[in-house]
């Protein structure tokens, strides 16, 4: 998402802003090789997207499931097999979206407990018997693997639920599977292609197939885009949550910093990561976040979410939640695209005929002032997270270092770097541990820049309840040779501050959606979801994926 000053989707992401922007396998264990083999390689676009039925799910809302579960017409497993056969169609044939990169071979006998319990108990909640699909970062102790798209983790299967699975468990819902990503979420290079990993290969965006699906929660946006599943779980360090929102045109929800615990997620920074809902409606992901909110022992940042956290953030929803919400808007994140801000002056106009106060410009006064510390920081606390994360994988798993990983990818090249390599993961791994001085004075002063001097500023400067910026540009063309080019985007704000944003569908241009996106302070979940509520019921921008080969101009 972004060009080169605005960051592109995850770890690749300032990188990019600072500086873009089946051959022999040597040295693998005789038990990664049959899995290694079949790897997954882009193949060419077909000349002419294949005709996709319409499905009774399409566009189904949460609450329209749970109606449907209730009068009788589905039942959670009808649910999941209907959803199923849909992937199954049109995301492994006819467009190959390829947005699922495994499907959970329980999915269907943990719906029927789900059936069996609603008869006899009734449902838990809103959740319950709900299809959703989660990023292949996040640990599932299951039959499924947690790979992060990577080959050095074709053996990894975790010995405990992350917290997002747990909580997703306990609420009720049916993981119907795991979605594709850009490889540890687009961190390994700065010349990446978002969407393609080494085990799933490329997911196309369901709009236009040649183009980008945005990263690094590309899977779980093009997945929620394309009716796969009710809604998925994405993750963000800087913009892999609100991107593919915006370039699959459906809603992210990148939450505060400890809202959602991050254990037992393959993570980039701790500073920085979370995991957030993807859905297509803004009352979906605020019953998904509200699912995934709470304090968890493995996690200590989700302390400061006691007393904060909802169960239920739908009842901050309001149609008129626009009437009377002073917006500043951030123009500096404004001028990558004509068209983008034409479109975002037309919304802008719209809100305030809606009764919001449009403050303009509201920019942040350190803008721009946070990319070299932020990549500082990323850089140290990718080395020290992903370690830690490592060493607790079992014996069966080849890689326990990132400087195993590197290893293991320069001996799978072919399949590992066939377009792109891994300079960013050579730079952390040069890097000192976390009491280095270069790391806790970047880290003092993205906090600093970001949160007094950035967001807290101009909200208090101009007295807001949110900020308004574009979140990224259409989706590009996909070009493995070059890898992305992205045109802006706004998430690095929120992303280093580690405060709340929120991407609802805007619009289109040539027929790919746009996301606009607000953002707040800590904790403002409940008041951006009230704004983010009263856009899409005054703009109902949203149409669903034709999944055409190409963009009709």
């Amino acid at each position: 998402m972004k060009t080169k000053k605005a960051l592109l989707p995850d770890g690749a992401d300032t990188q990019r802003r600072r500086f873009l922007q089946t051959s022999l396998l040597t040295g693998v264990s005789a038990a990664v090789l049959p899995a290694l083999a079949g790897a997954r390689v882009v193949t060419p676009l077909s000349p002419s997207a294949a005709d996709v039925s319409p499905s009774e799910l399409d566009e189904l809302t949460i609450a329209d499931l749970q109606q449907g579960m209730s009068s009788g017409k589905f039942t959670a497993r009808s649910l999941a097999e209907k959803y199923l056969a849909r992937i199954d169609t049109v995301d492994k044939q006819g467009p190959a979206v390829n947005s699922v990169i495994q499907v959970n071979p329980d999915a269907l006998s943990i719906a029927d407990a789900l059936d069996q319990e609603r008869k006899q108990k009734g449902a838990r909640g809103p959740m319950h018997g709900v299809p959703v699909l989660i990023k292949d970062n996040i640990d599932t102790a299951d039959r499924m693997l947690t790979t992060a798209g990577s080959l050095a983790l074709l053996q990894s299967r975790p010995a405990r639920d992350s917290f997002v699975a747990q909580q997703l468990r306990a609420a009720g819902a049916v993981i119907l599977g795991k979605a594709n990503l850009s490889e540890w979420a687009n961190i390994r290079s700065s010349h990446s292609t978002s969407g393609w990993s080494g085990r799933g290969g490329l997911t196309k965006n369901p709009y236009a197939l040649d183009r980008n699906a945005c990263g690094s929660s590309s899977g779980s946006g093009a997945a929620a885009a394309a009716n796969f599943c009710a809604a998925a779980v994405g993750t963000e360090t800087d913009g892999s949550v609100v991107c593919p929102s915006s370039a699959n045109g459906v809603v992210g929800i990148k939450p505060t910093l400890g809202l959602v615990s991050r254990a037992g997620i393959i993570p980039i920074a701790h500073s920085q990561d979370t995991a957030g809902p993807m859905a297509r409606t803004v009352r979906d992901a605020a019953i998904l976040l509200g699912a995934l909110a709470g304090v968890d022992p493995r996690d200590s940042a989700t302390a400061e979410s006691k007393g904060k956290a909802q169960a239920d953030y739908t009842r901050f929803l309001d149609p008129n939640g626009l009437r009377g919400a002073r917006l500043g808007v951030a123009r500096k994140y404004f001028g990558f695209h004509d068209a983008v801000d034409a479109l975002m002056n037309n919304l802008l106009e719209e809100m305030k005929r809606a009764g919001a106060e449009i403050i303009d410009p509201a920019d942040l006064p350190s803008h721009g002032k946070f990319d070299e510390t932020e990549f500082t920081v990323l850089l140290y606390e990718l080395k020290a997270d992903l370690n830690a994360y490592l060493e607790n994988l079992g014996p069966a798993v080849p890689v326990h270092s990132l400087e195993e990983i590197i290893s293991f990818n320069d001996r799978n090249r072919d399949k590992e770097m066939p377009y792109f390599a891994q300079d960013i993961f050579l730079k952390a791994q040069a890097k000192g541990p976390l009491t280095s001085k270069e790391y806790l004075d970047a880290l003092d002063a993205n906090h600093r820049l970001s949160r007094k001097e950035g967001i807290d500023a101009v909200m208090d400067k101009f007295n807001l309840d949110a900020i308004v910026a574009p979140t990224a540009g259409p989706a590009w063309l996909t070009d493995l040779v070059n890898g992305d080019h992205a045109a802006g985007g706004s998430s690095n704000a929120a992303a280093v501050a580690g405060y709340a944003d929120i991407t609802v569908p805007a619009g289109f241009i040539s027929g790919l959606p746009v996301g606009i996106s607000f953002f707040g302070r800590a904790w403002s979940e409940p008041t951006l979801l009230k704004i983010a509520y009263g856009f899409e019921q005054a703009t109902k921008a949203r149409r669903p994926p034709r999944f055409l080969p190409s963009v009709q101009l």
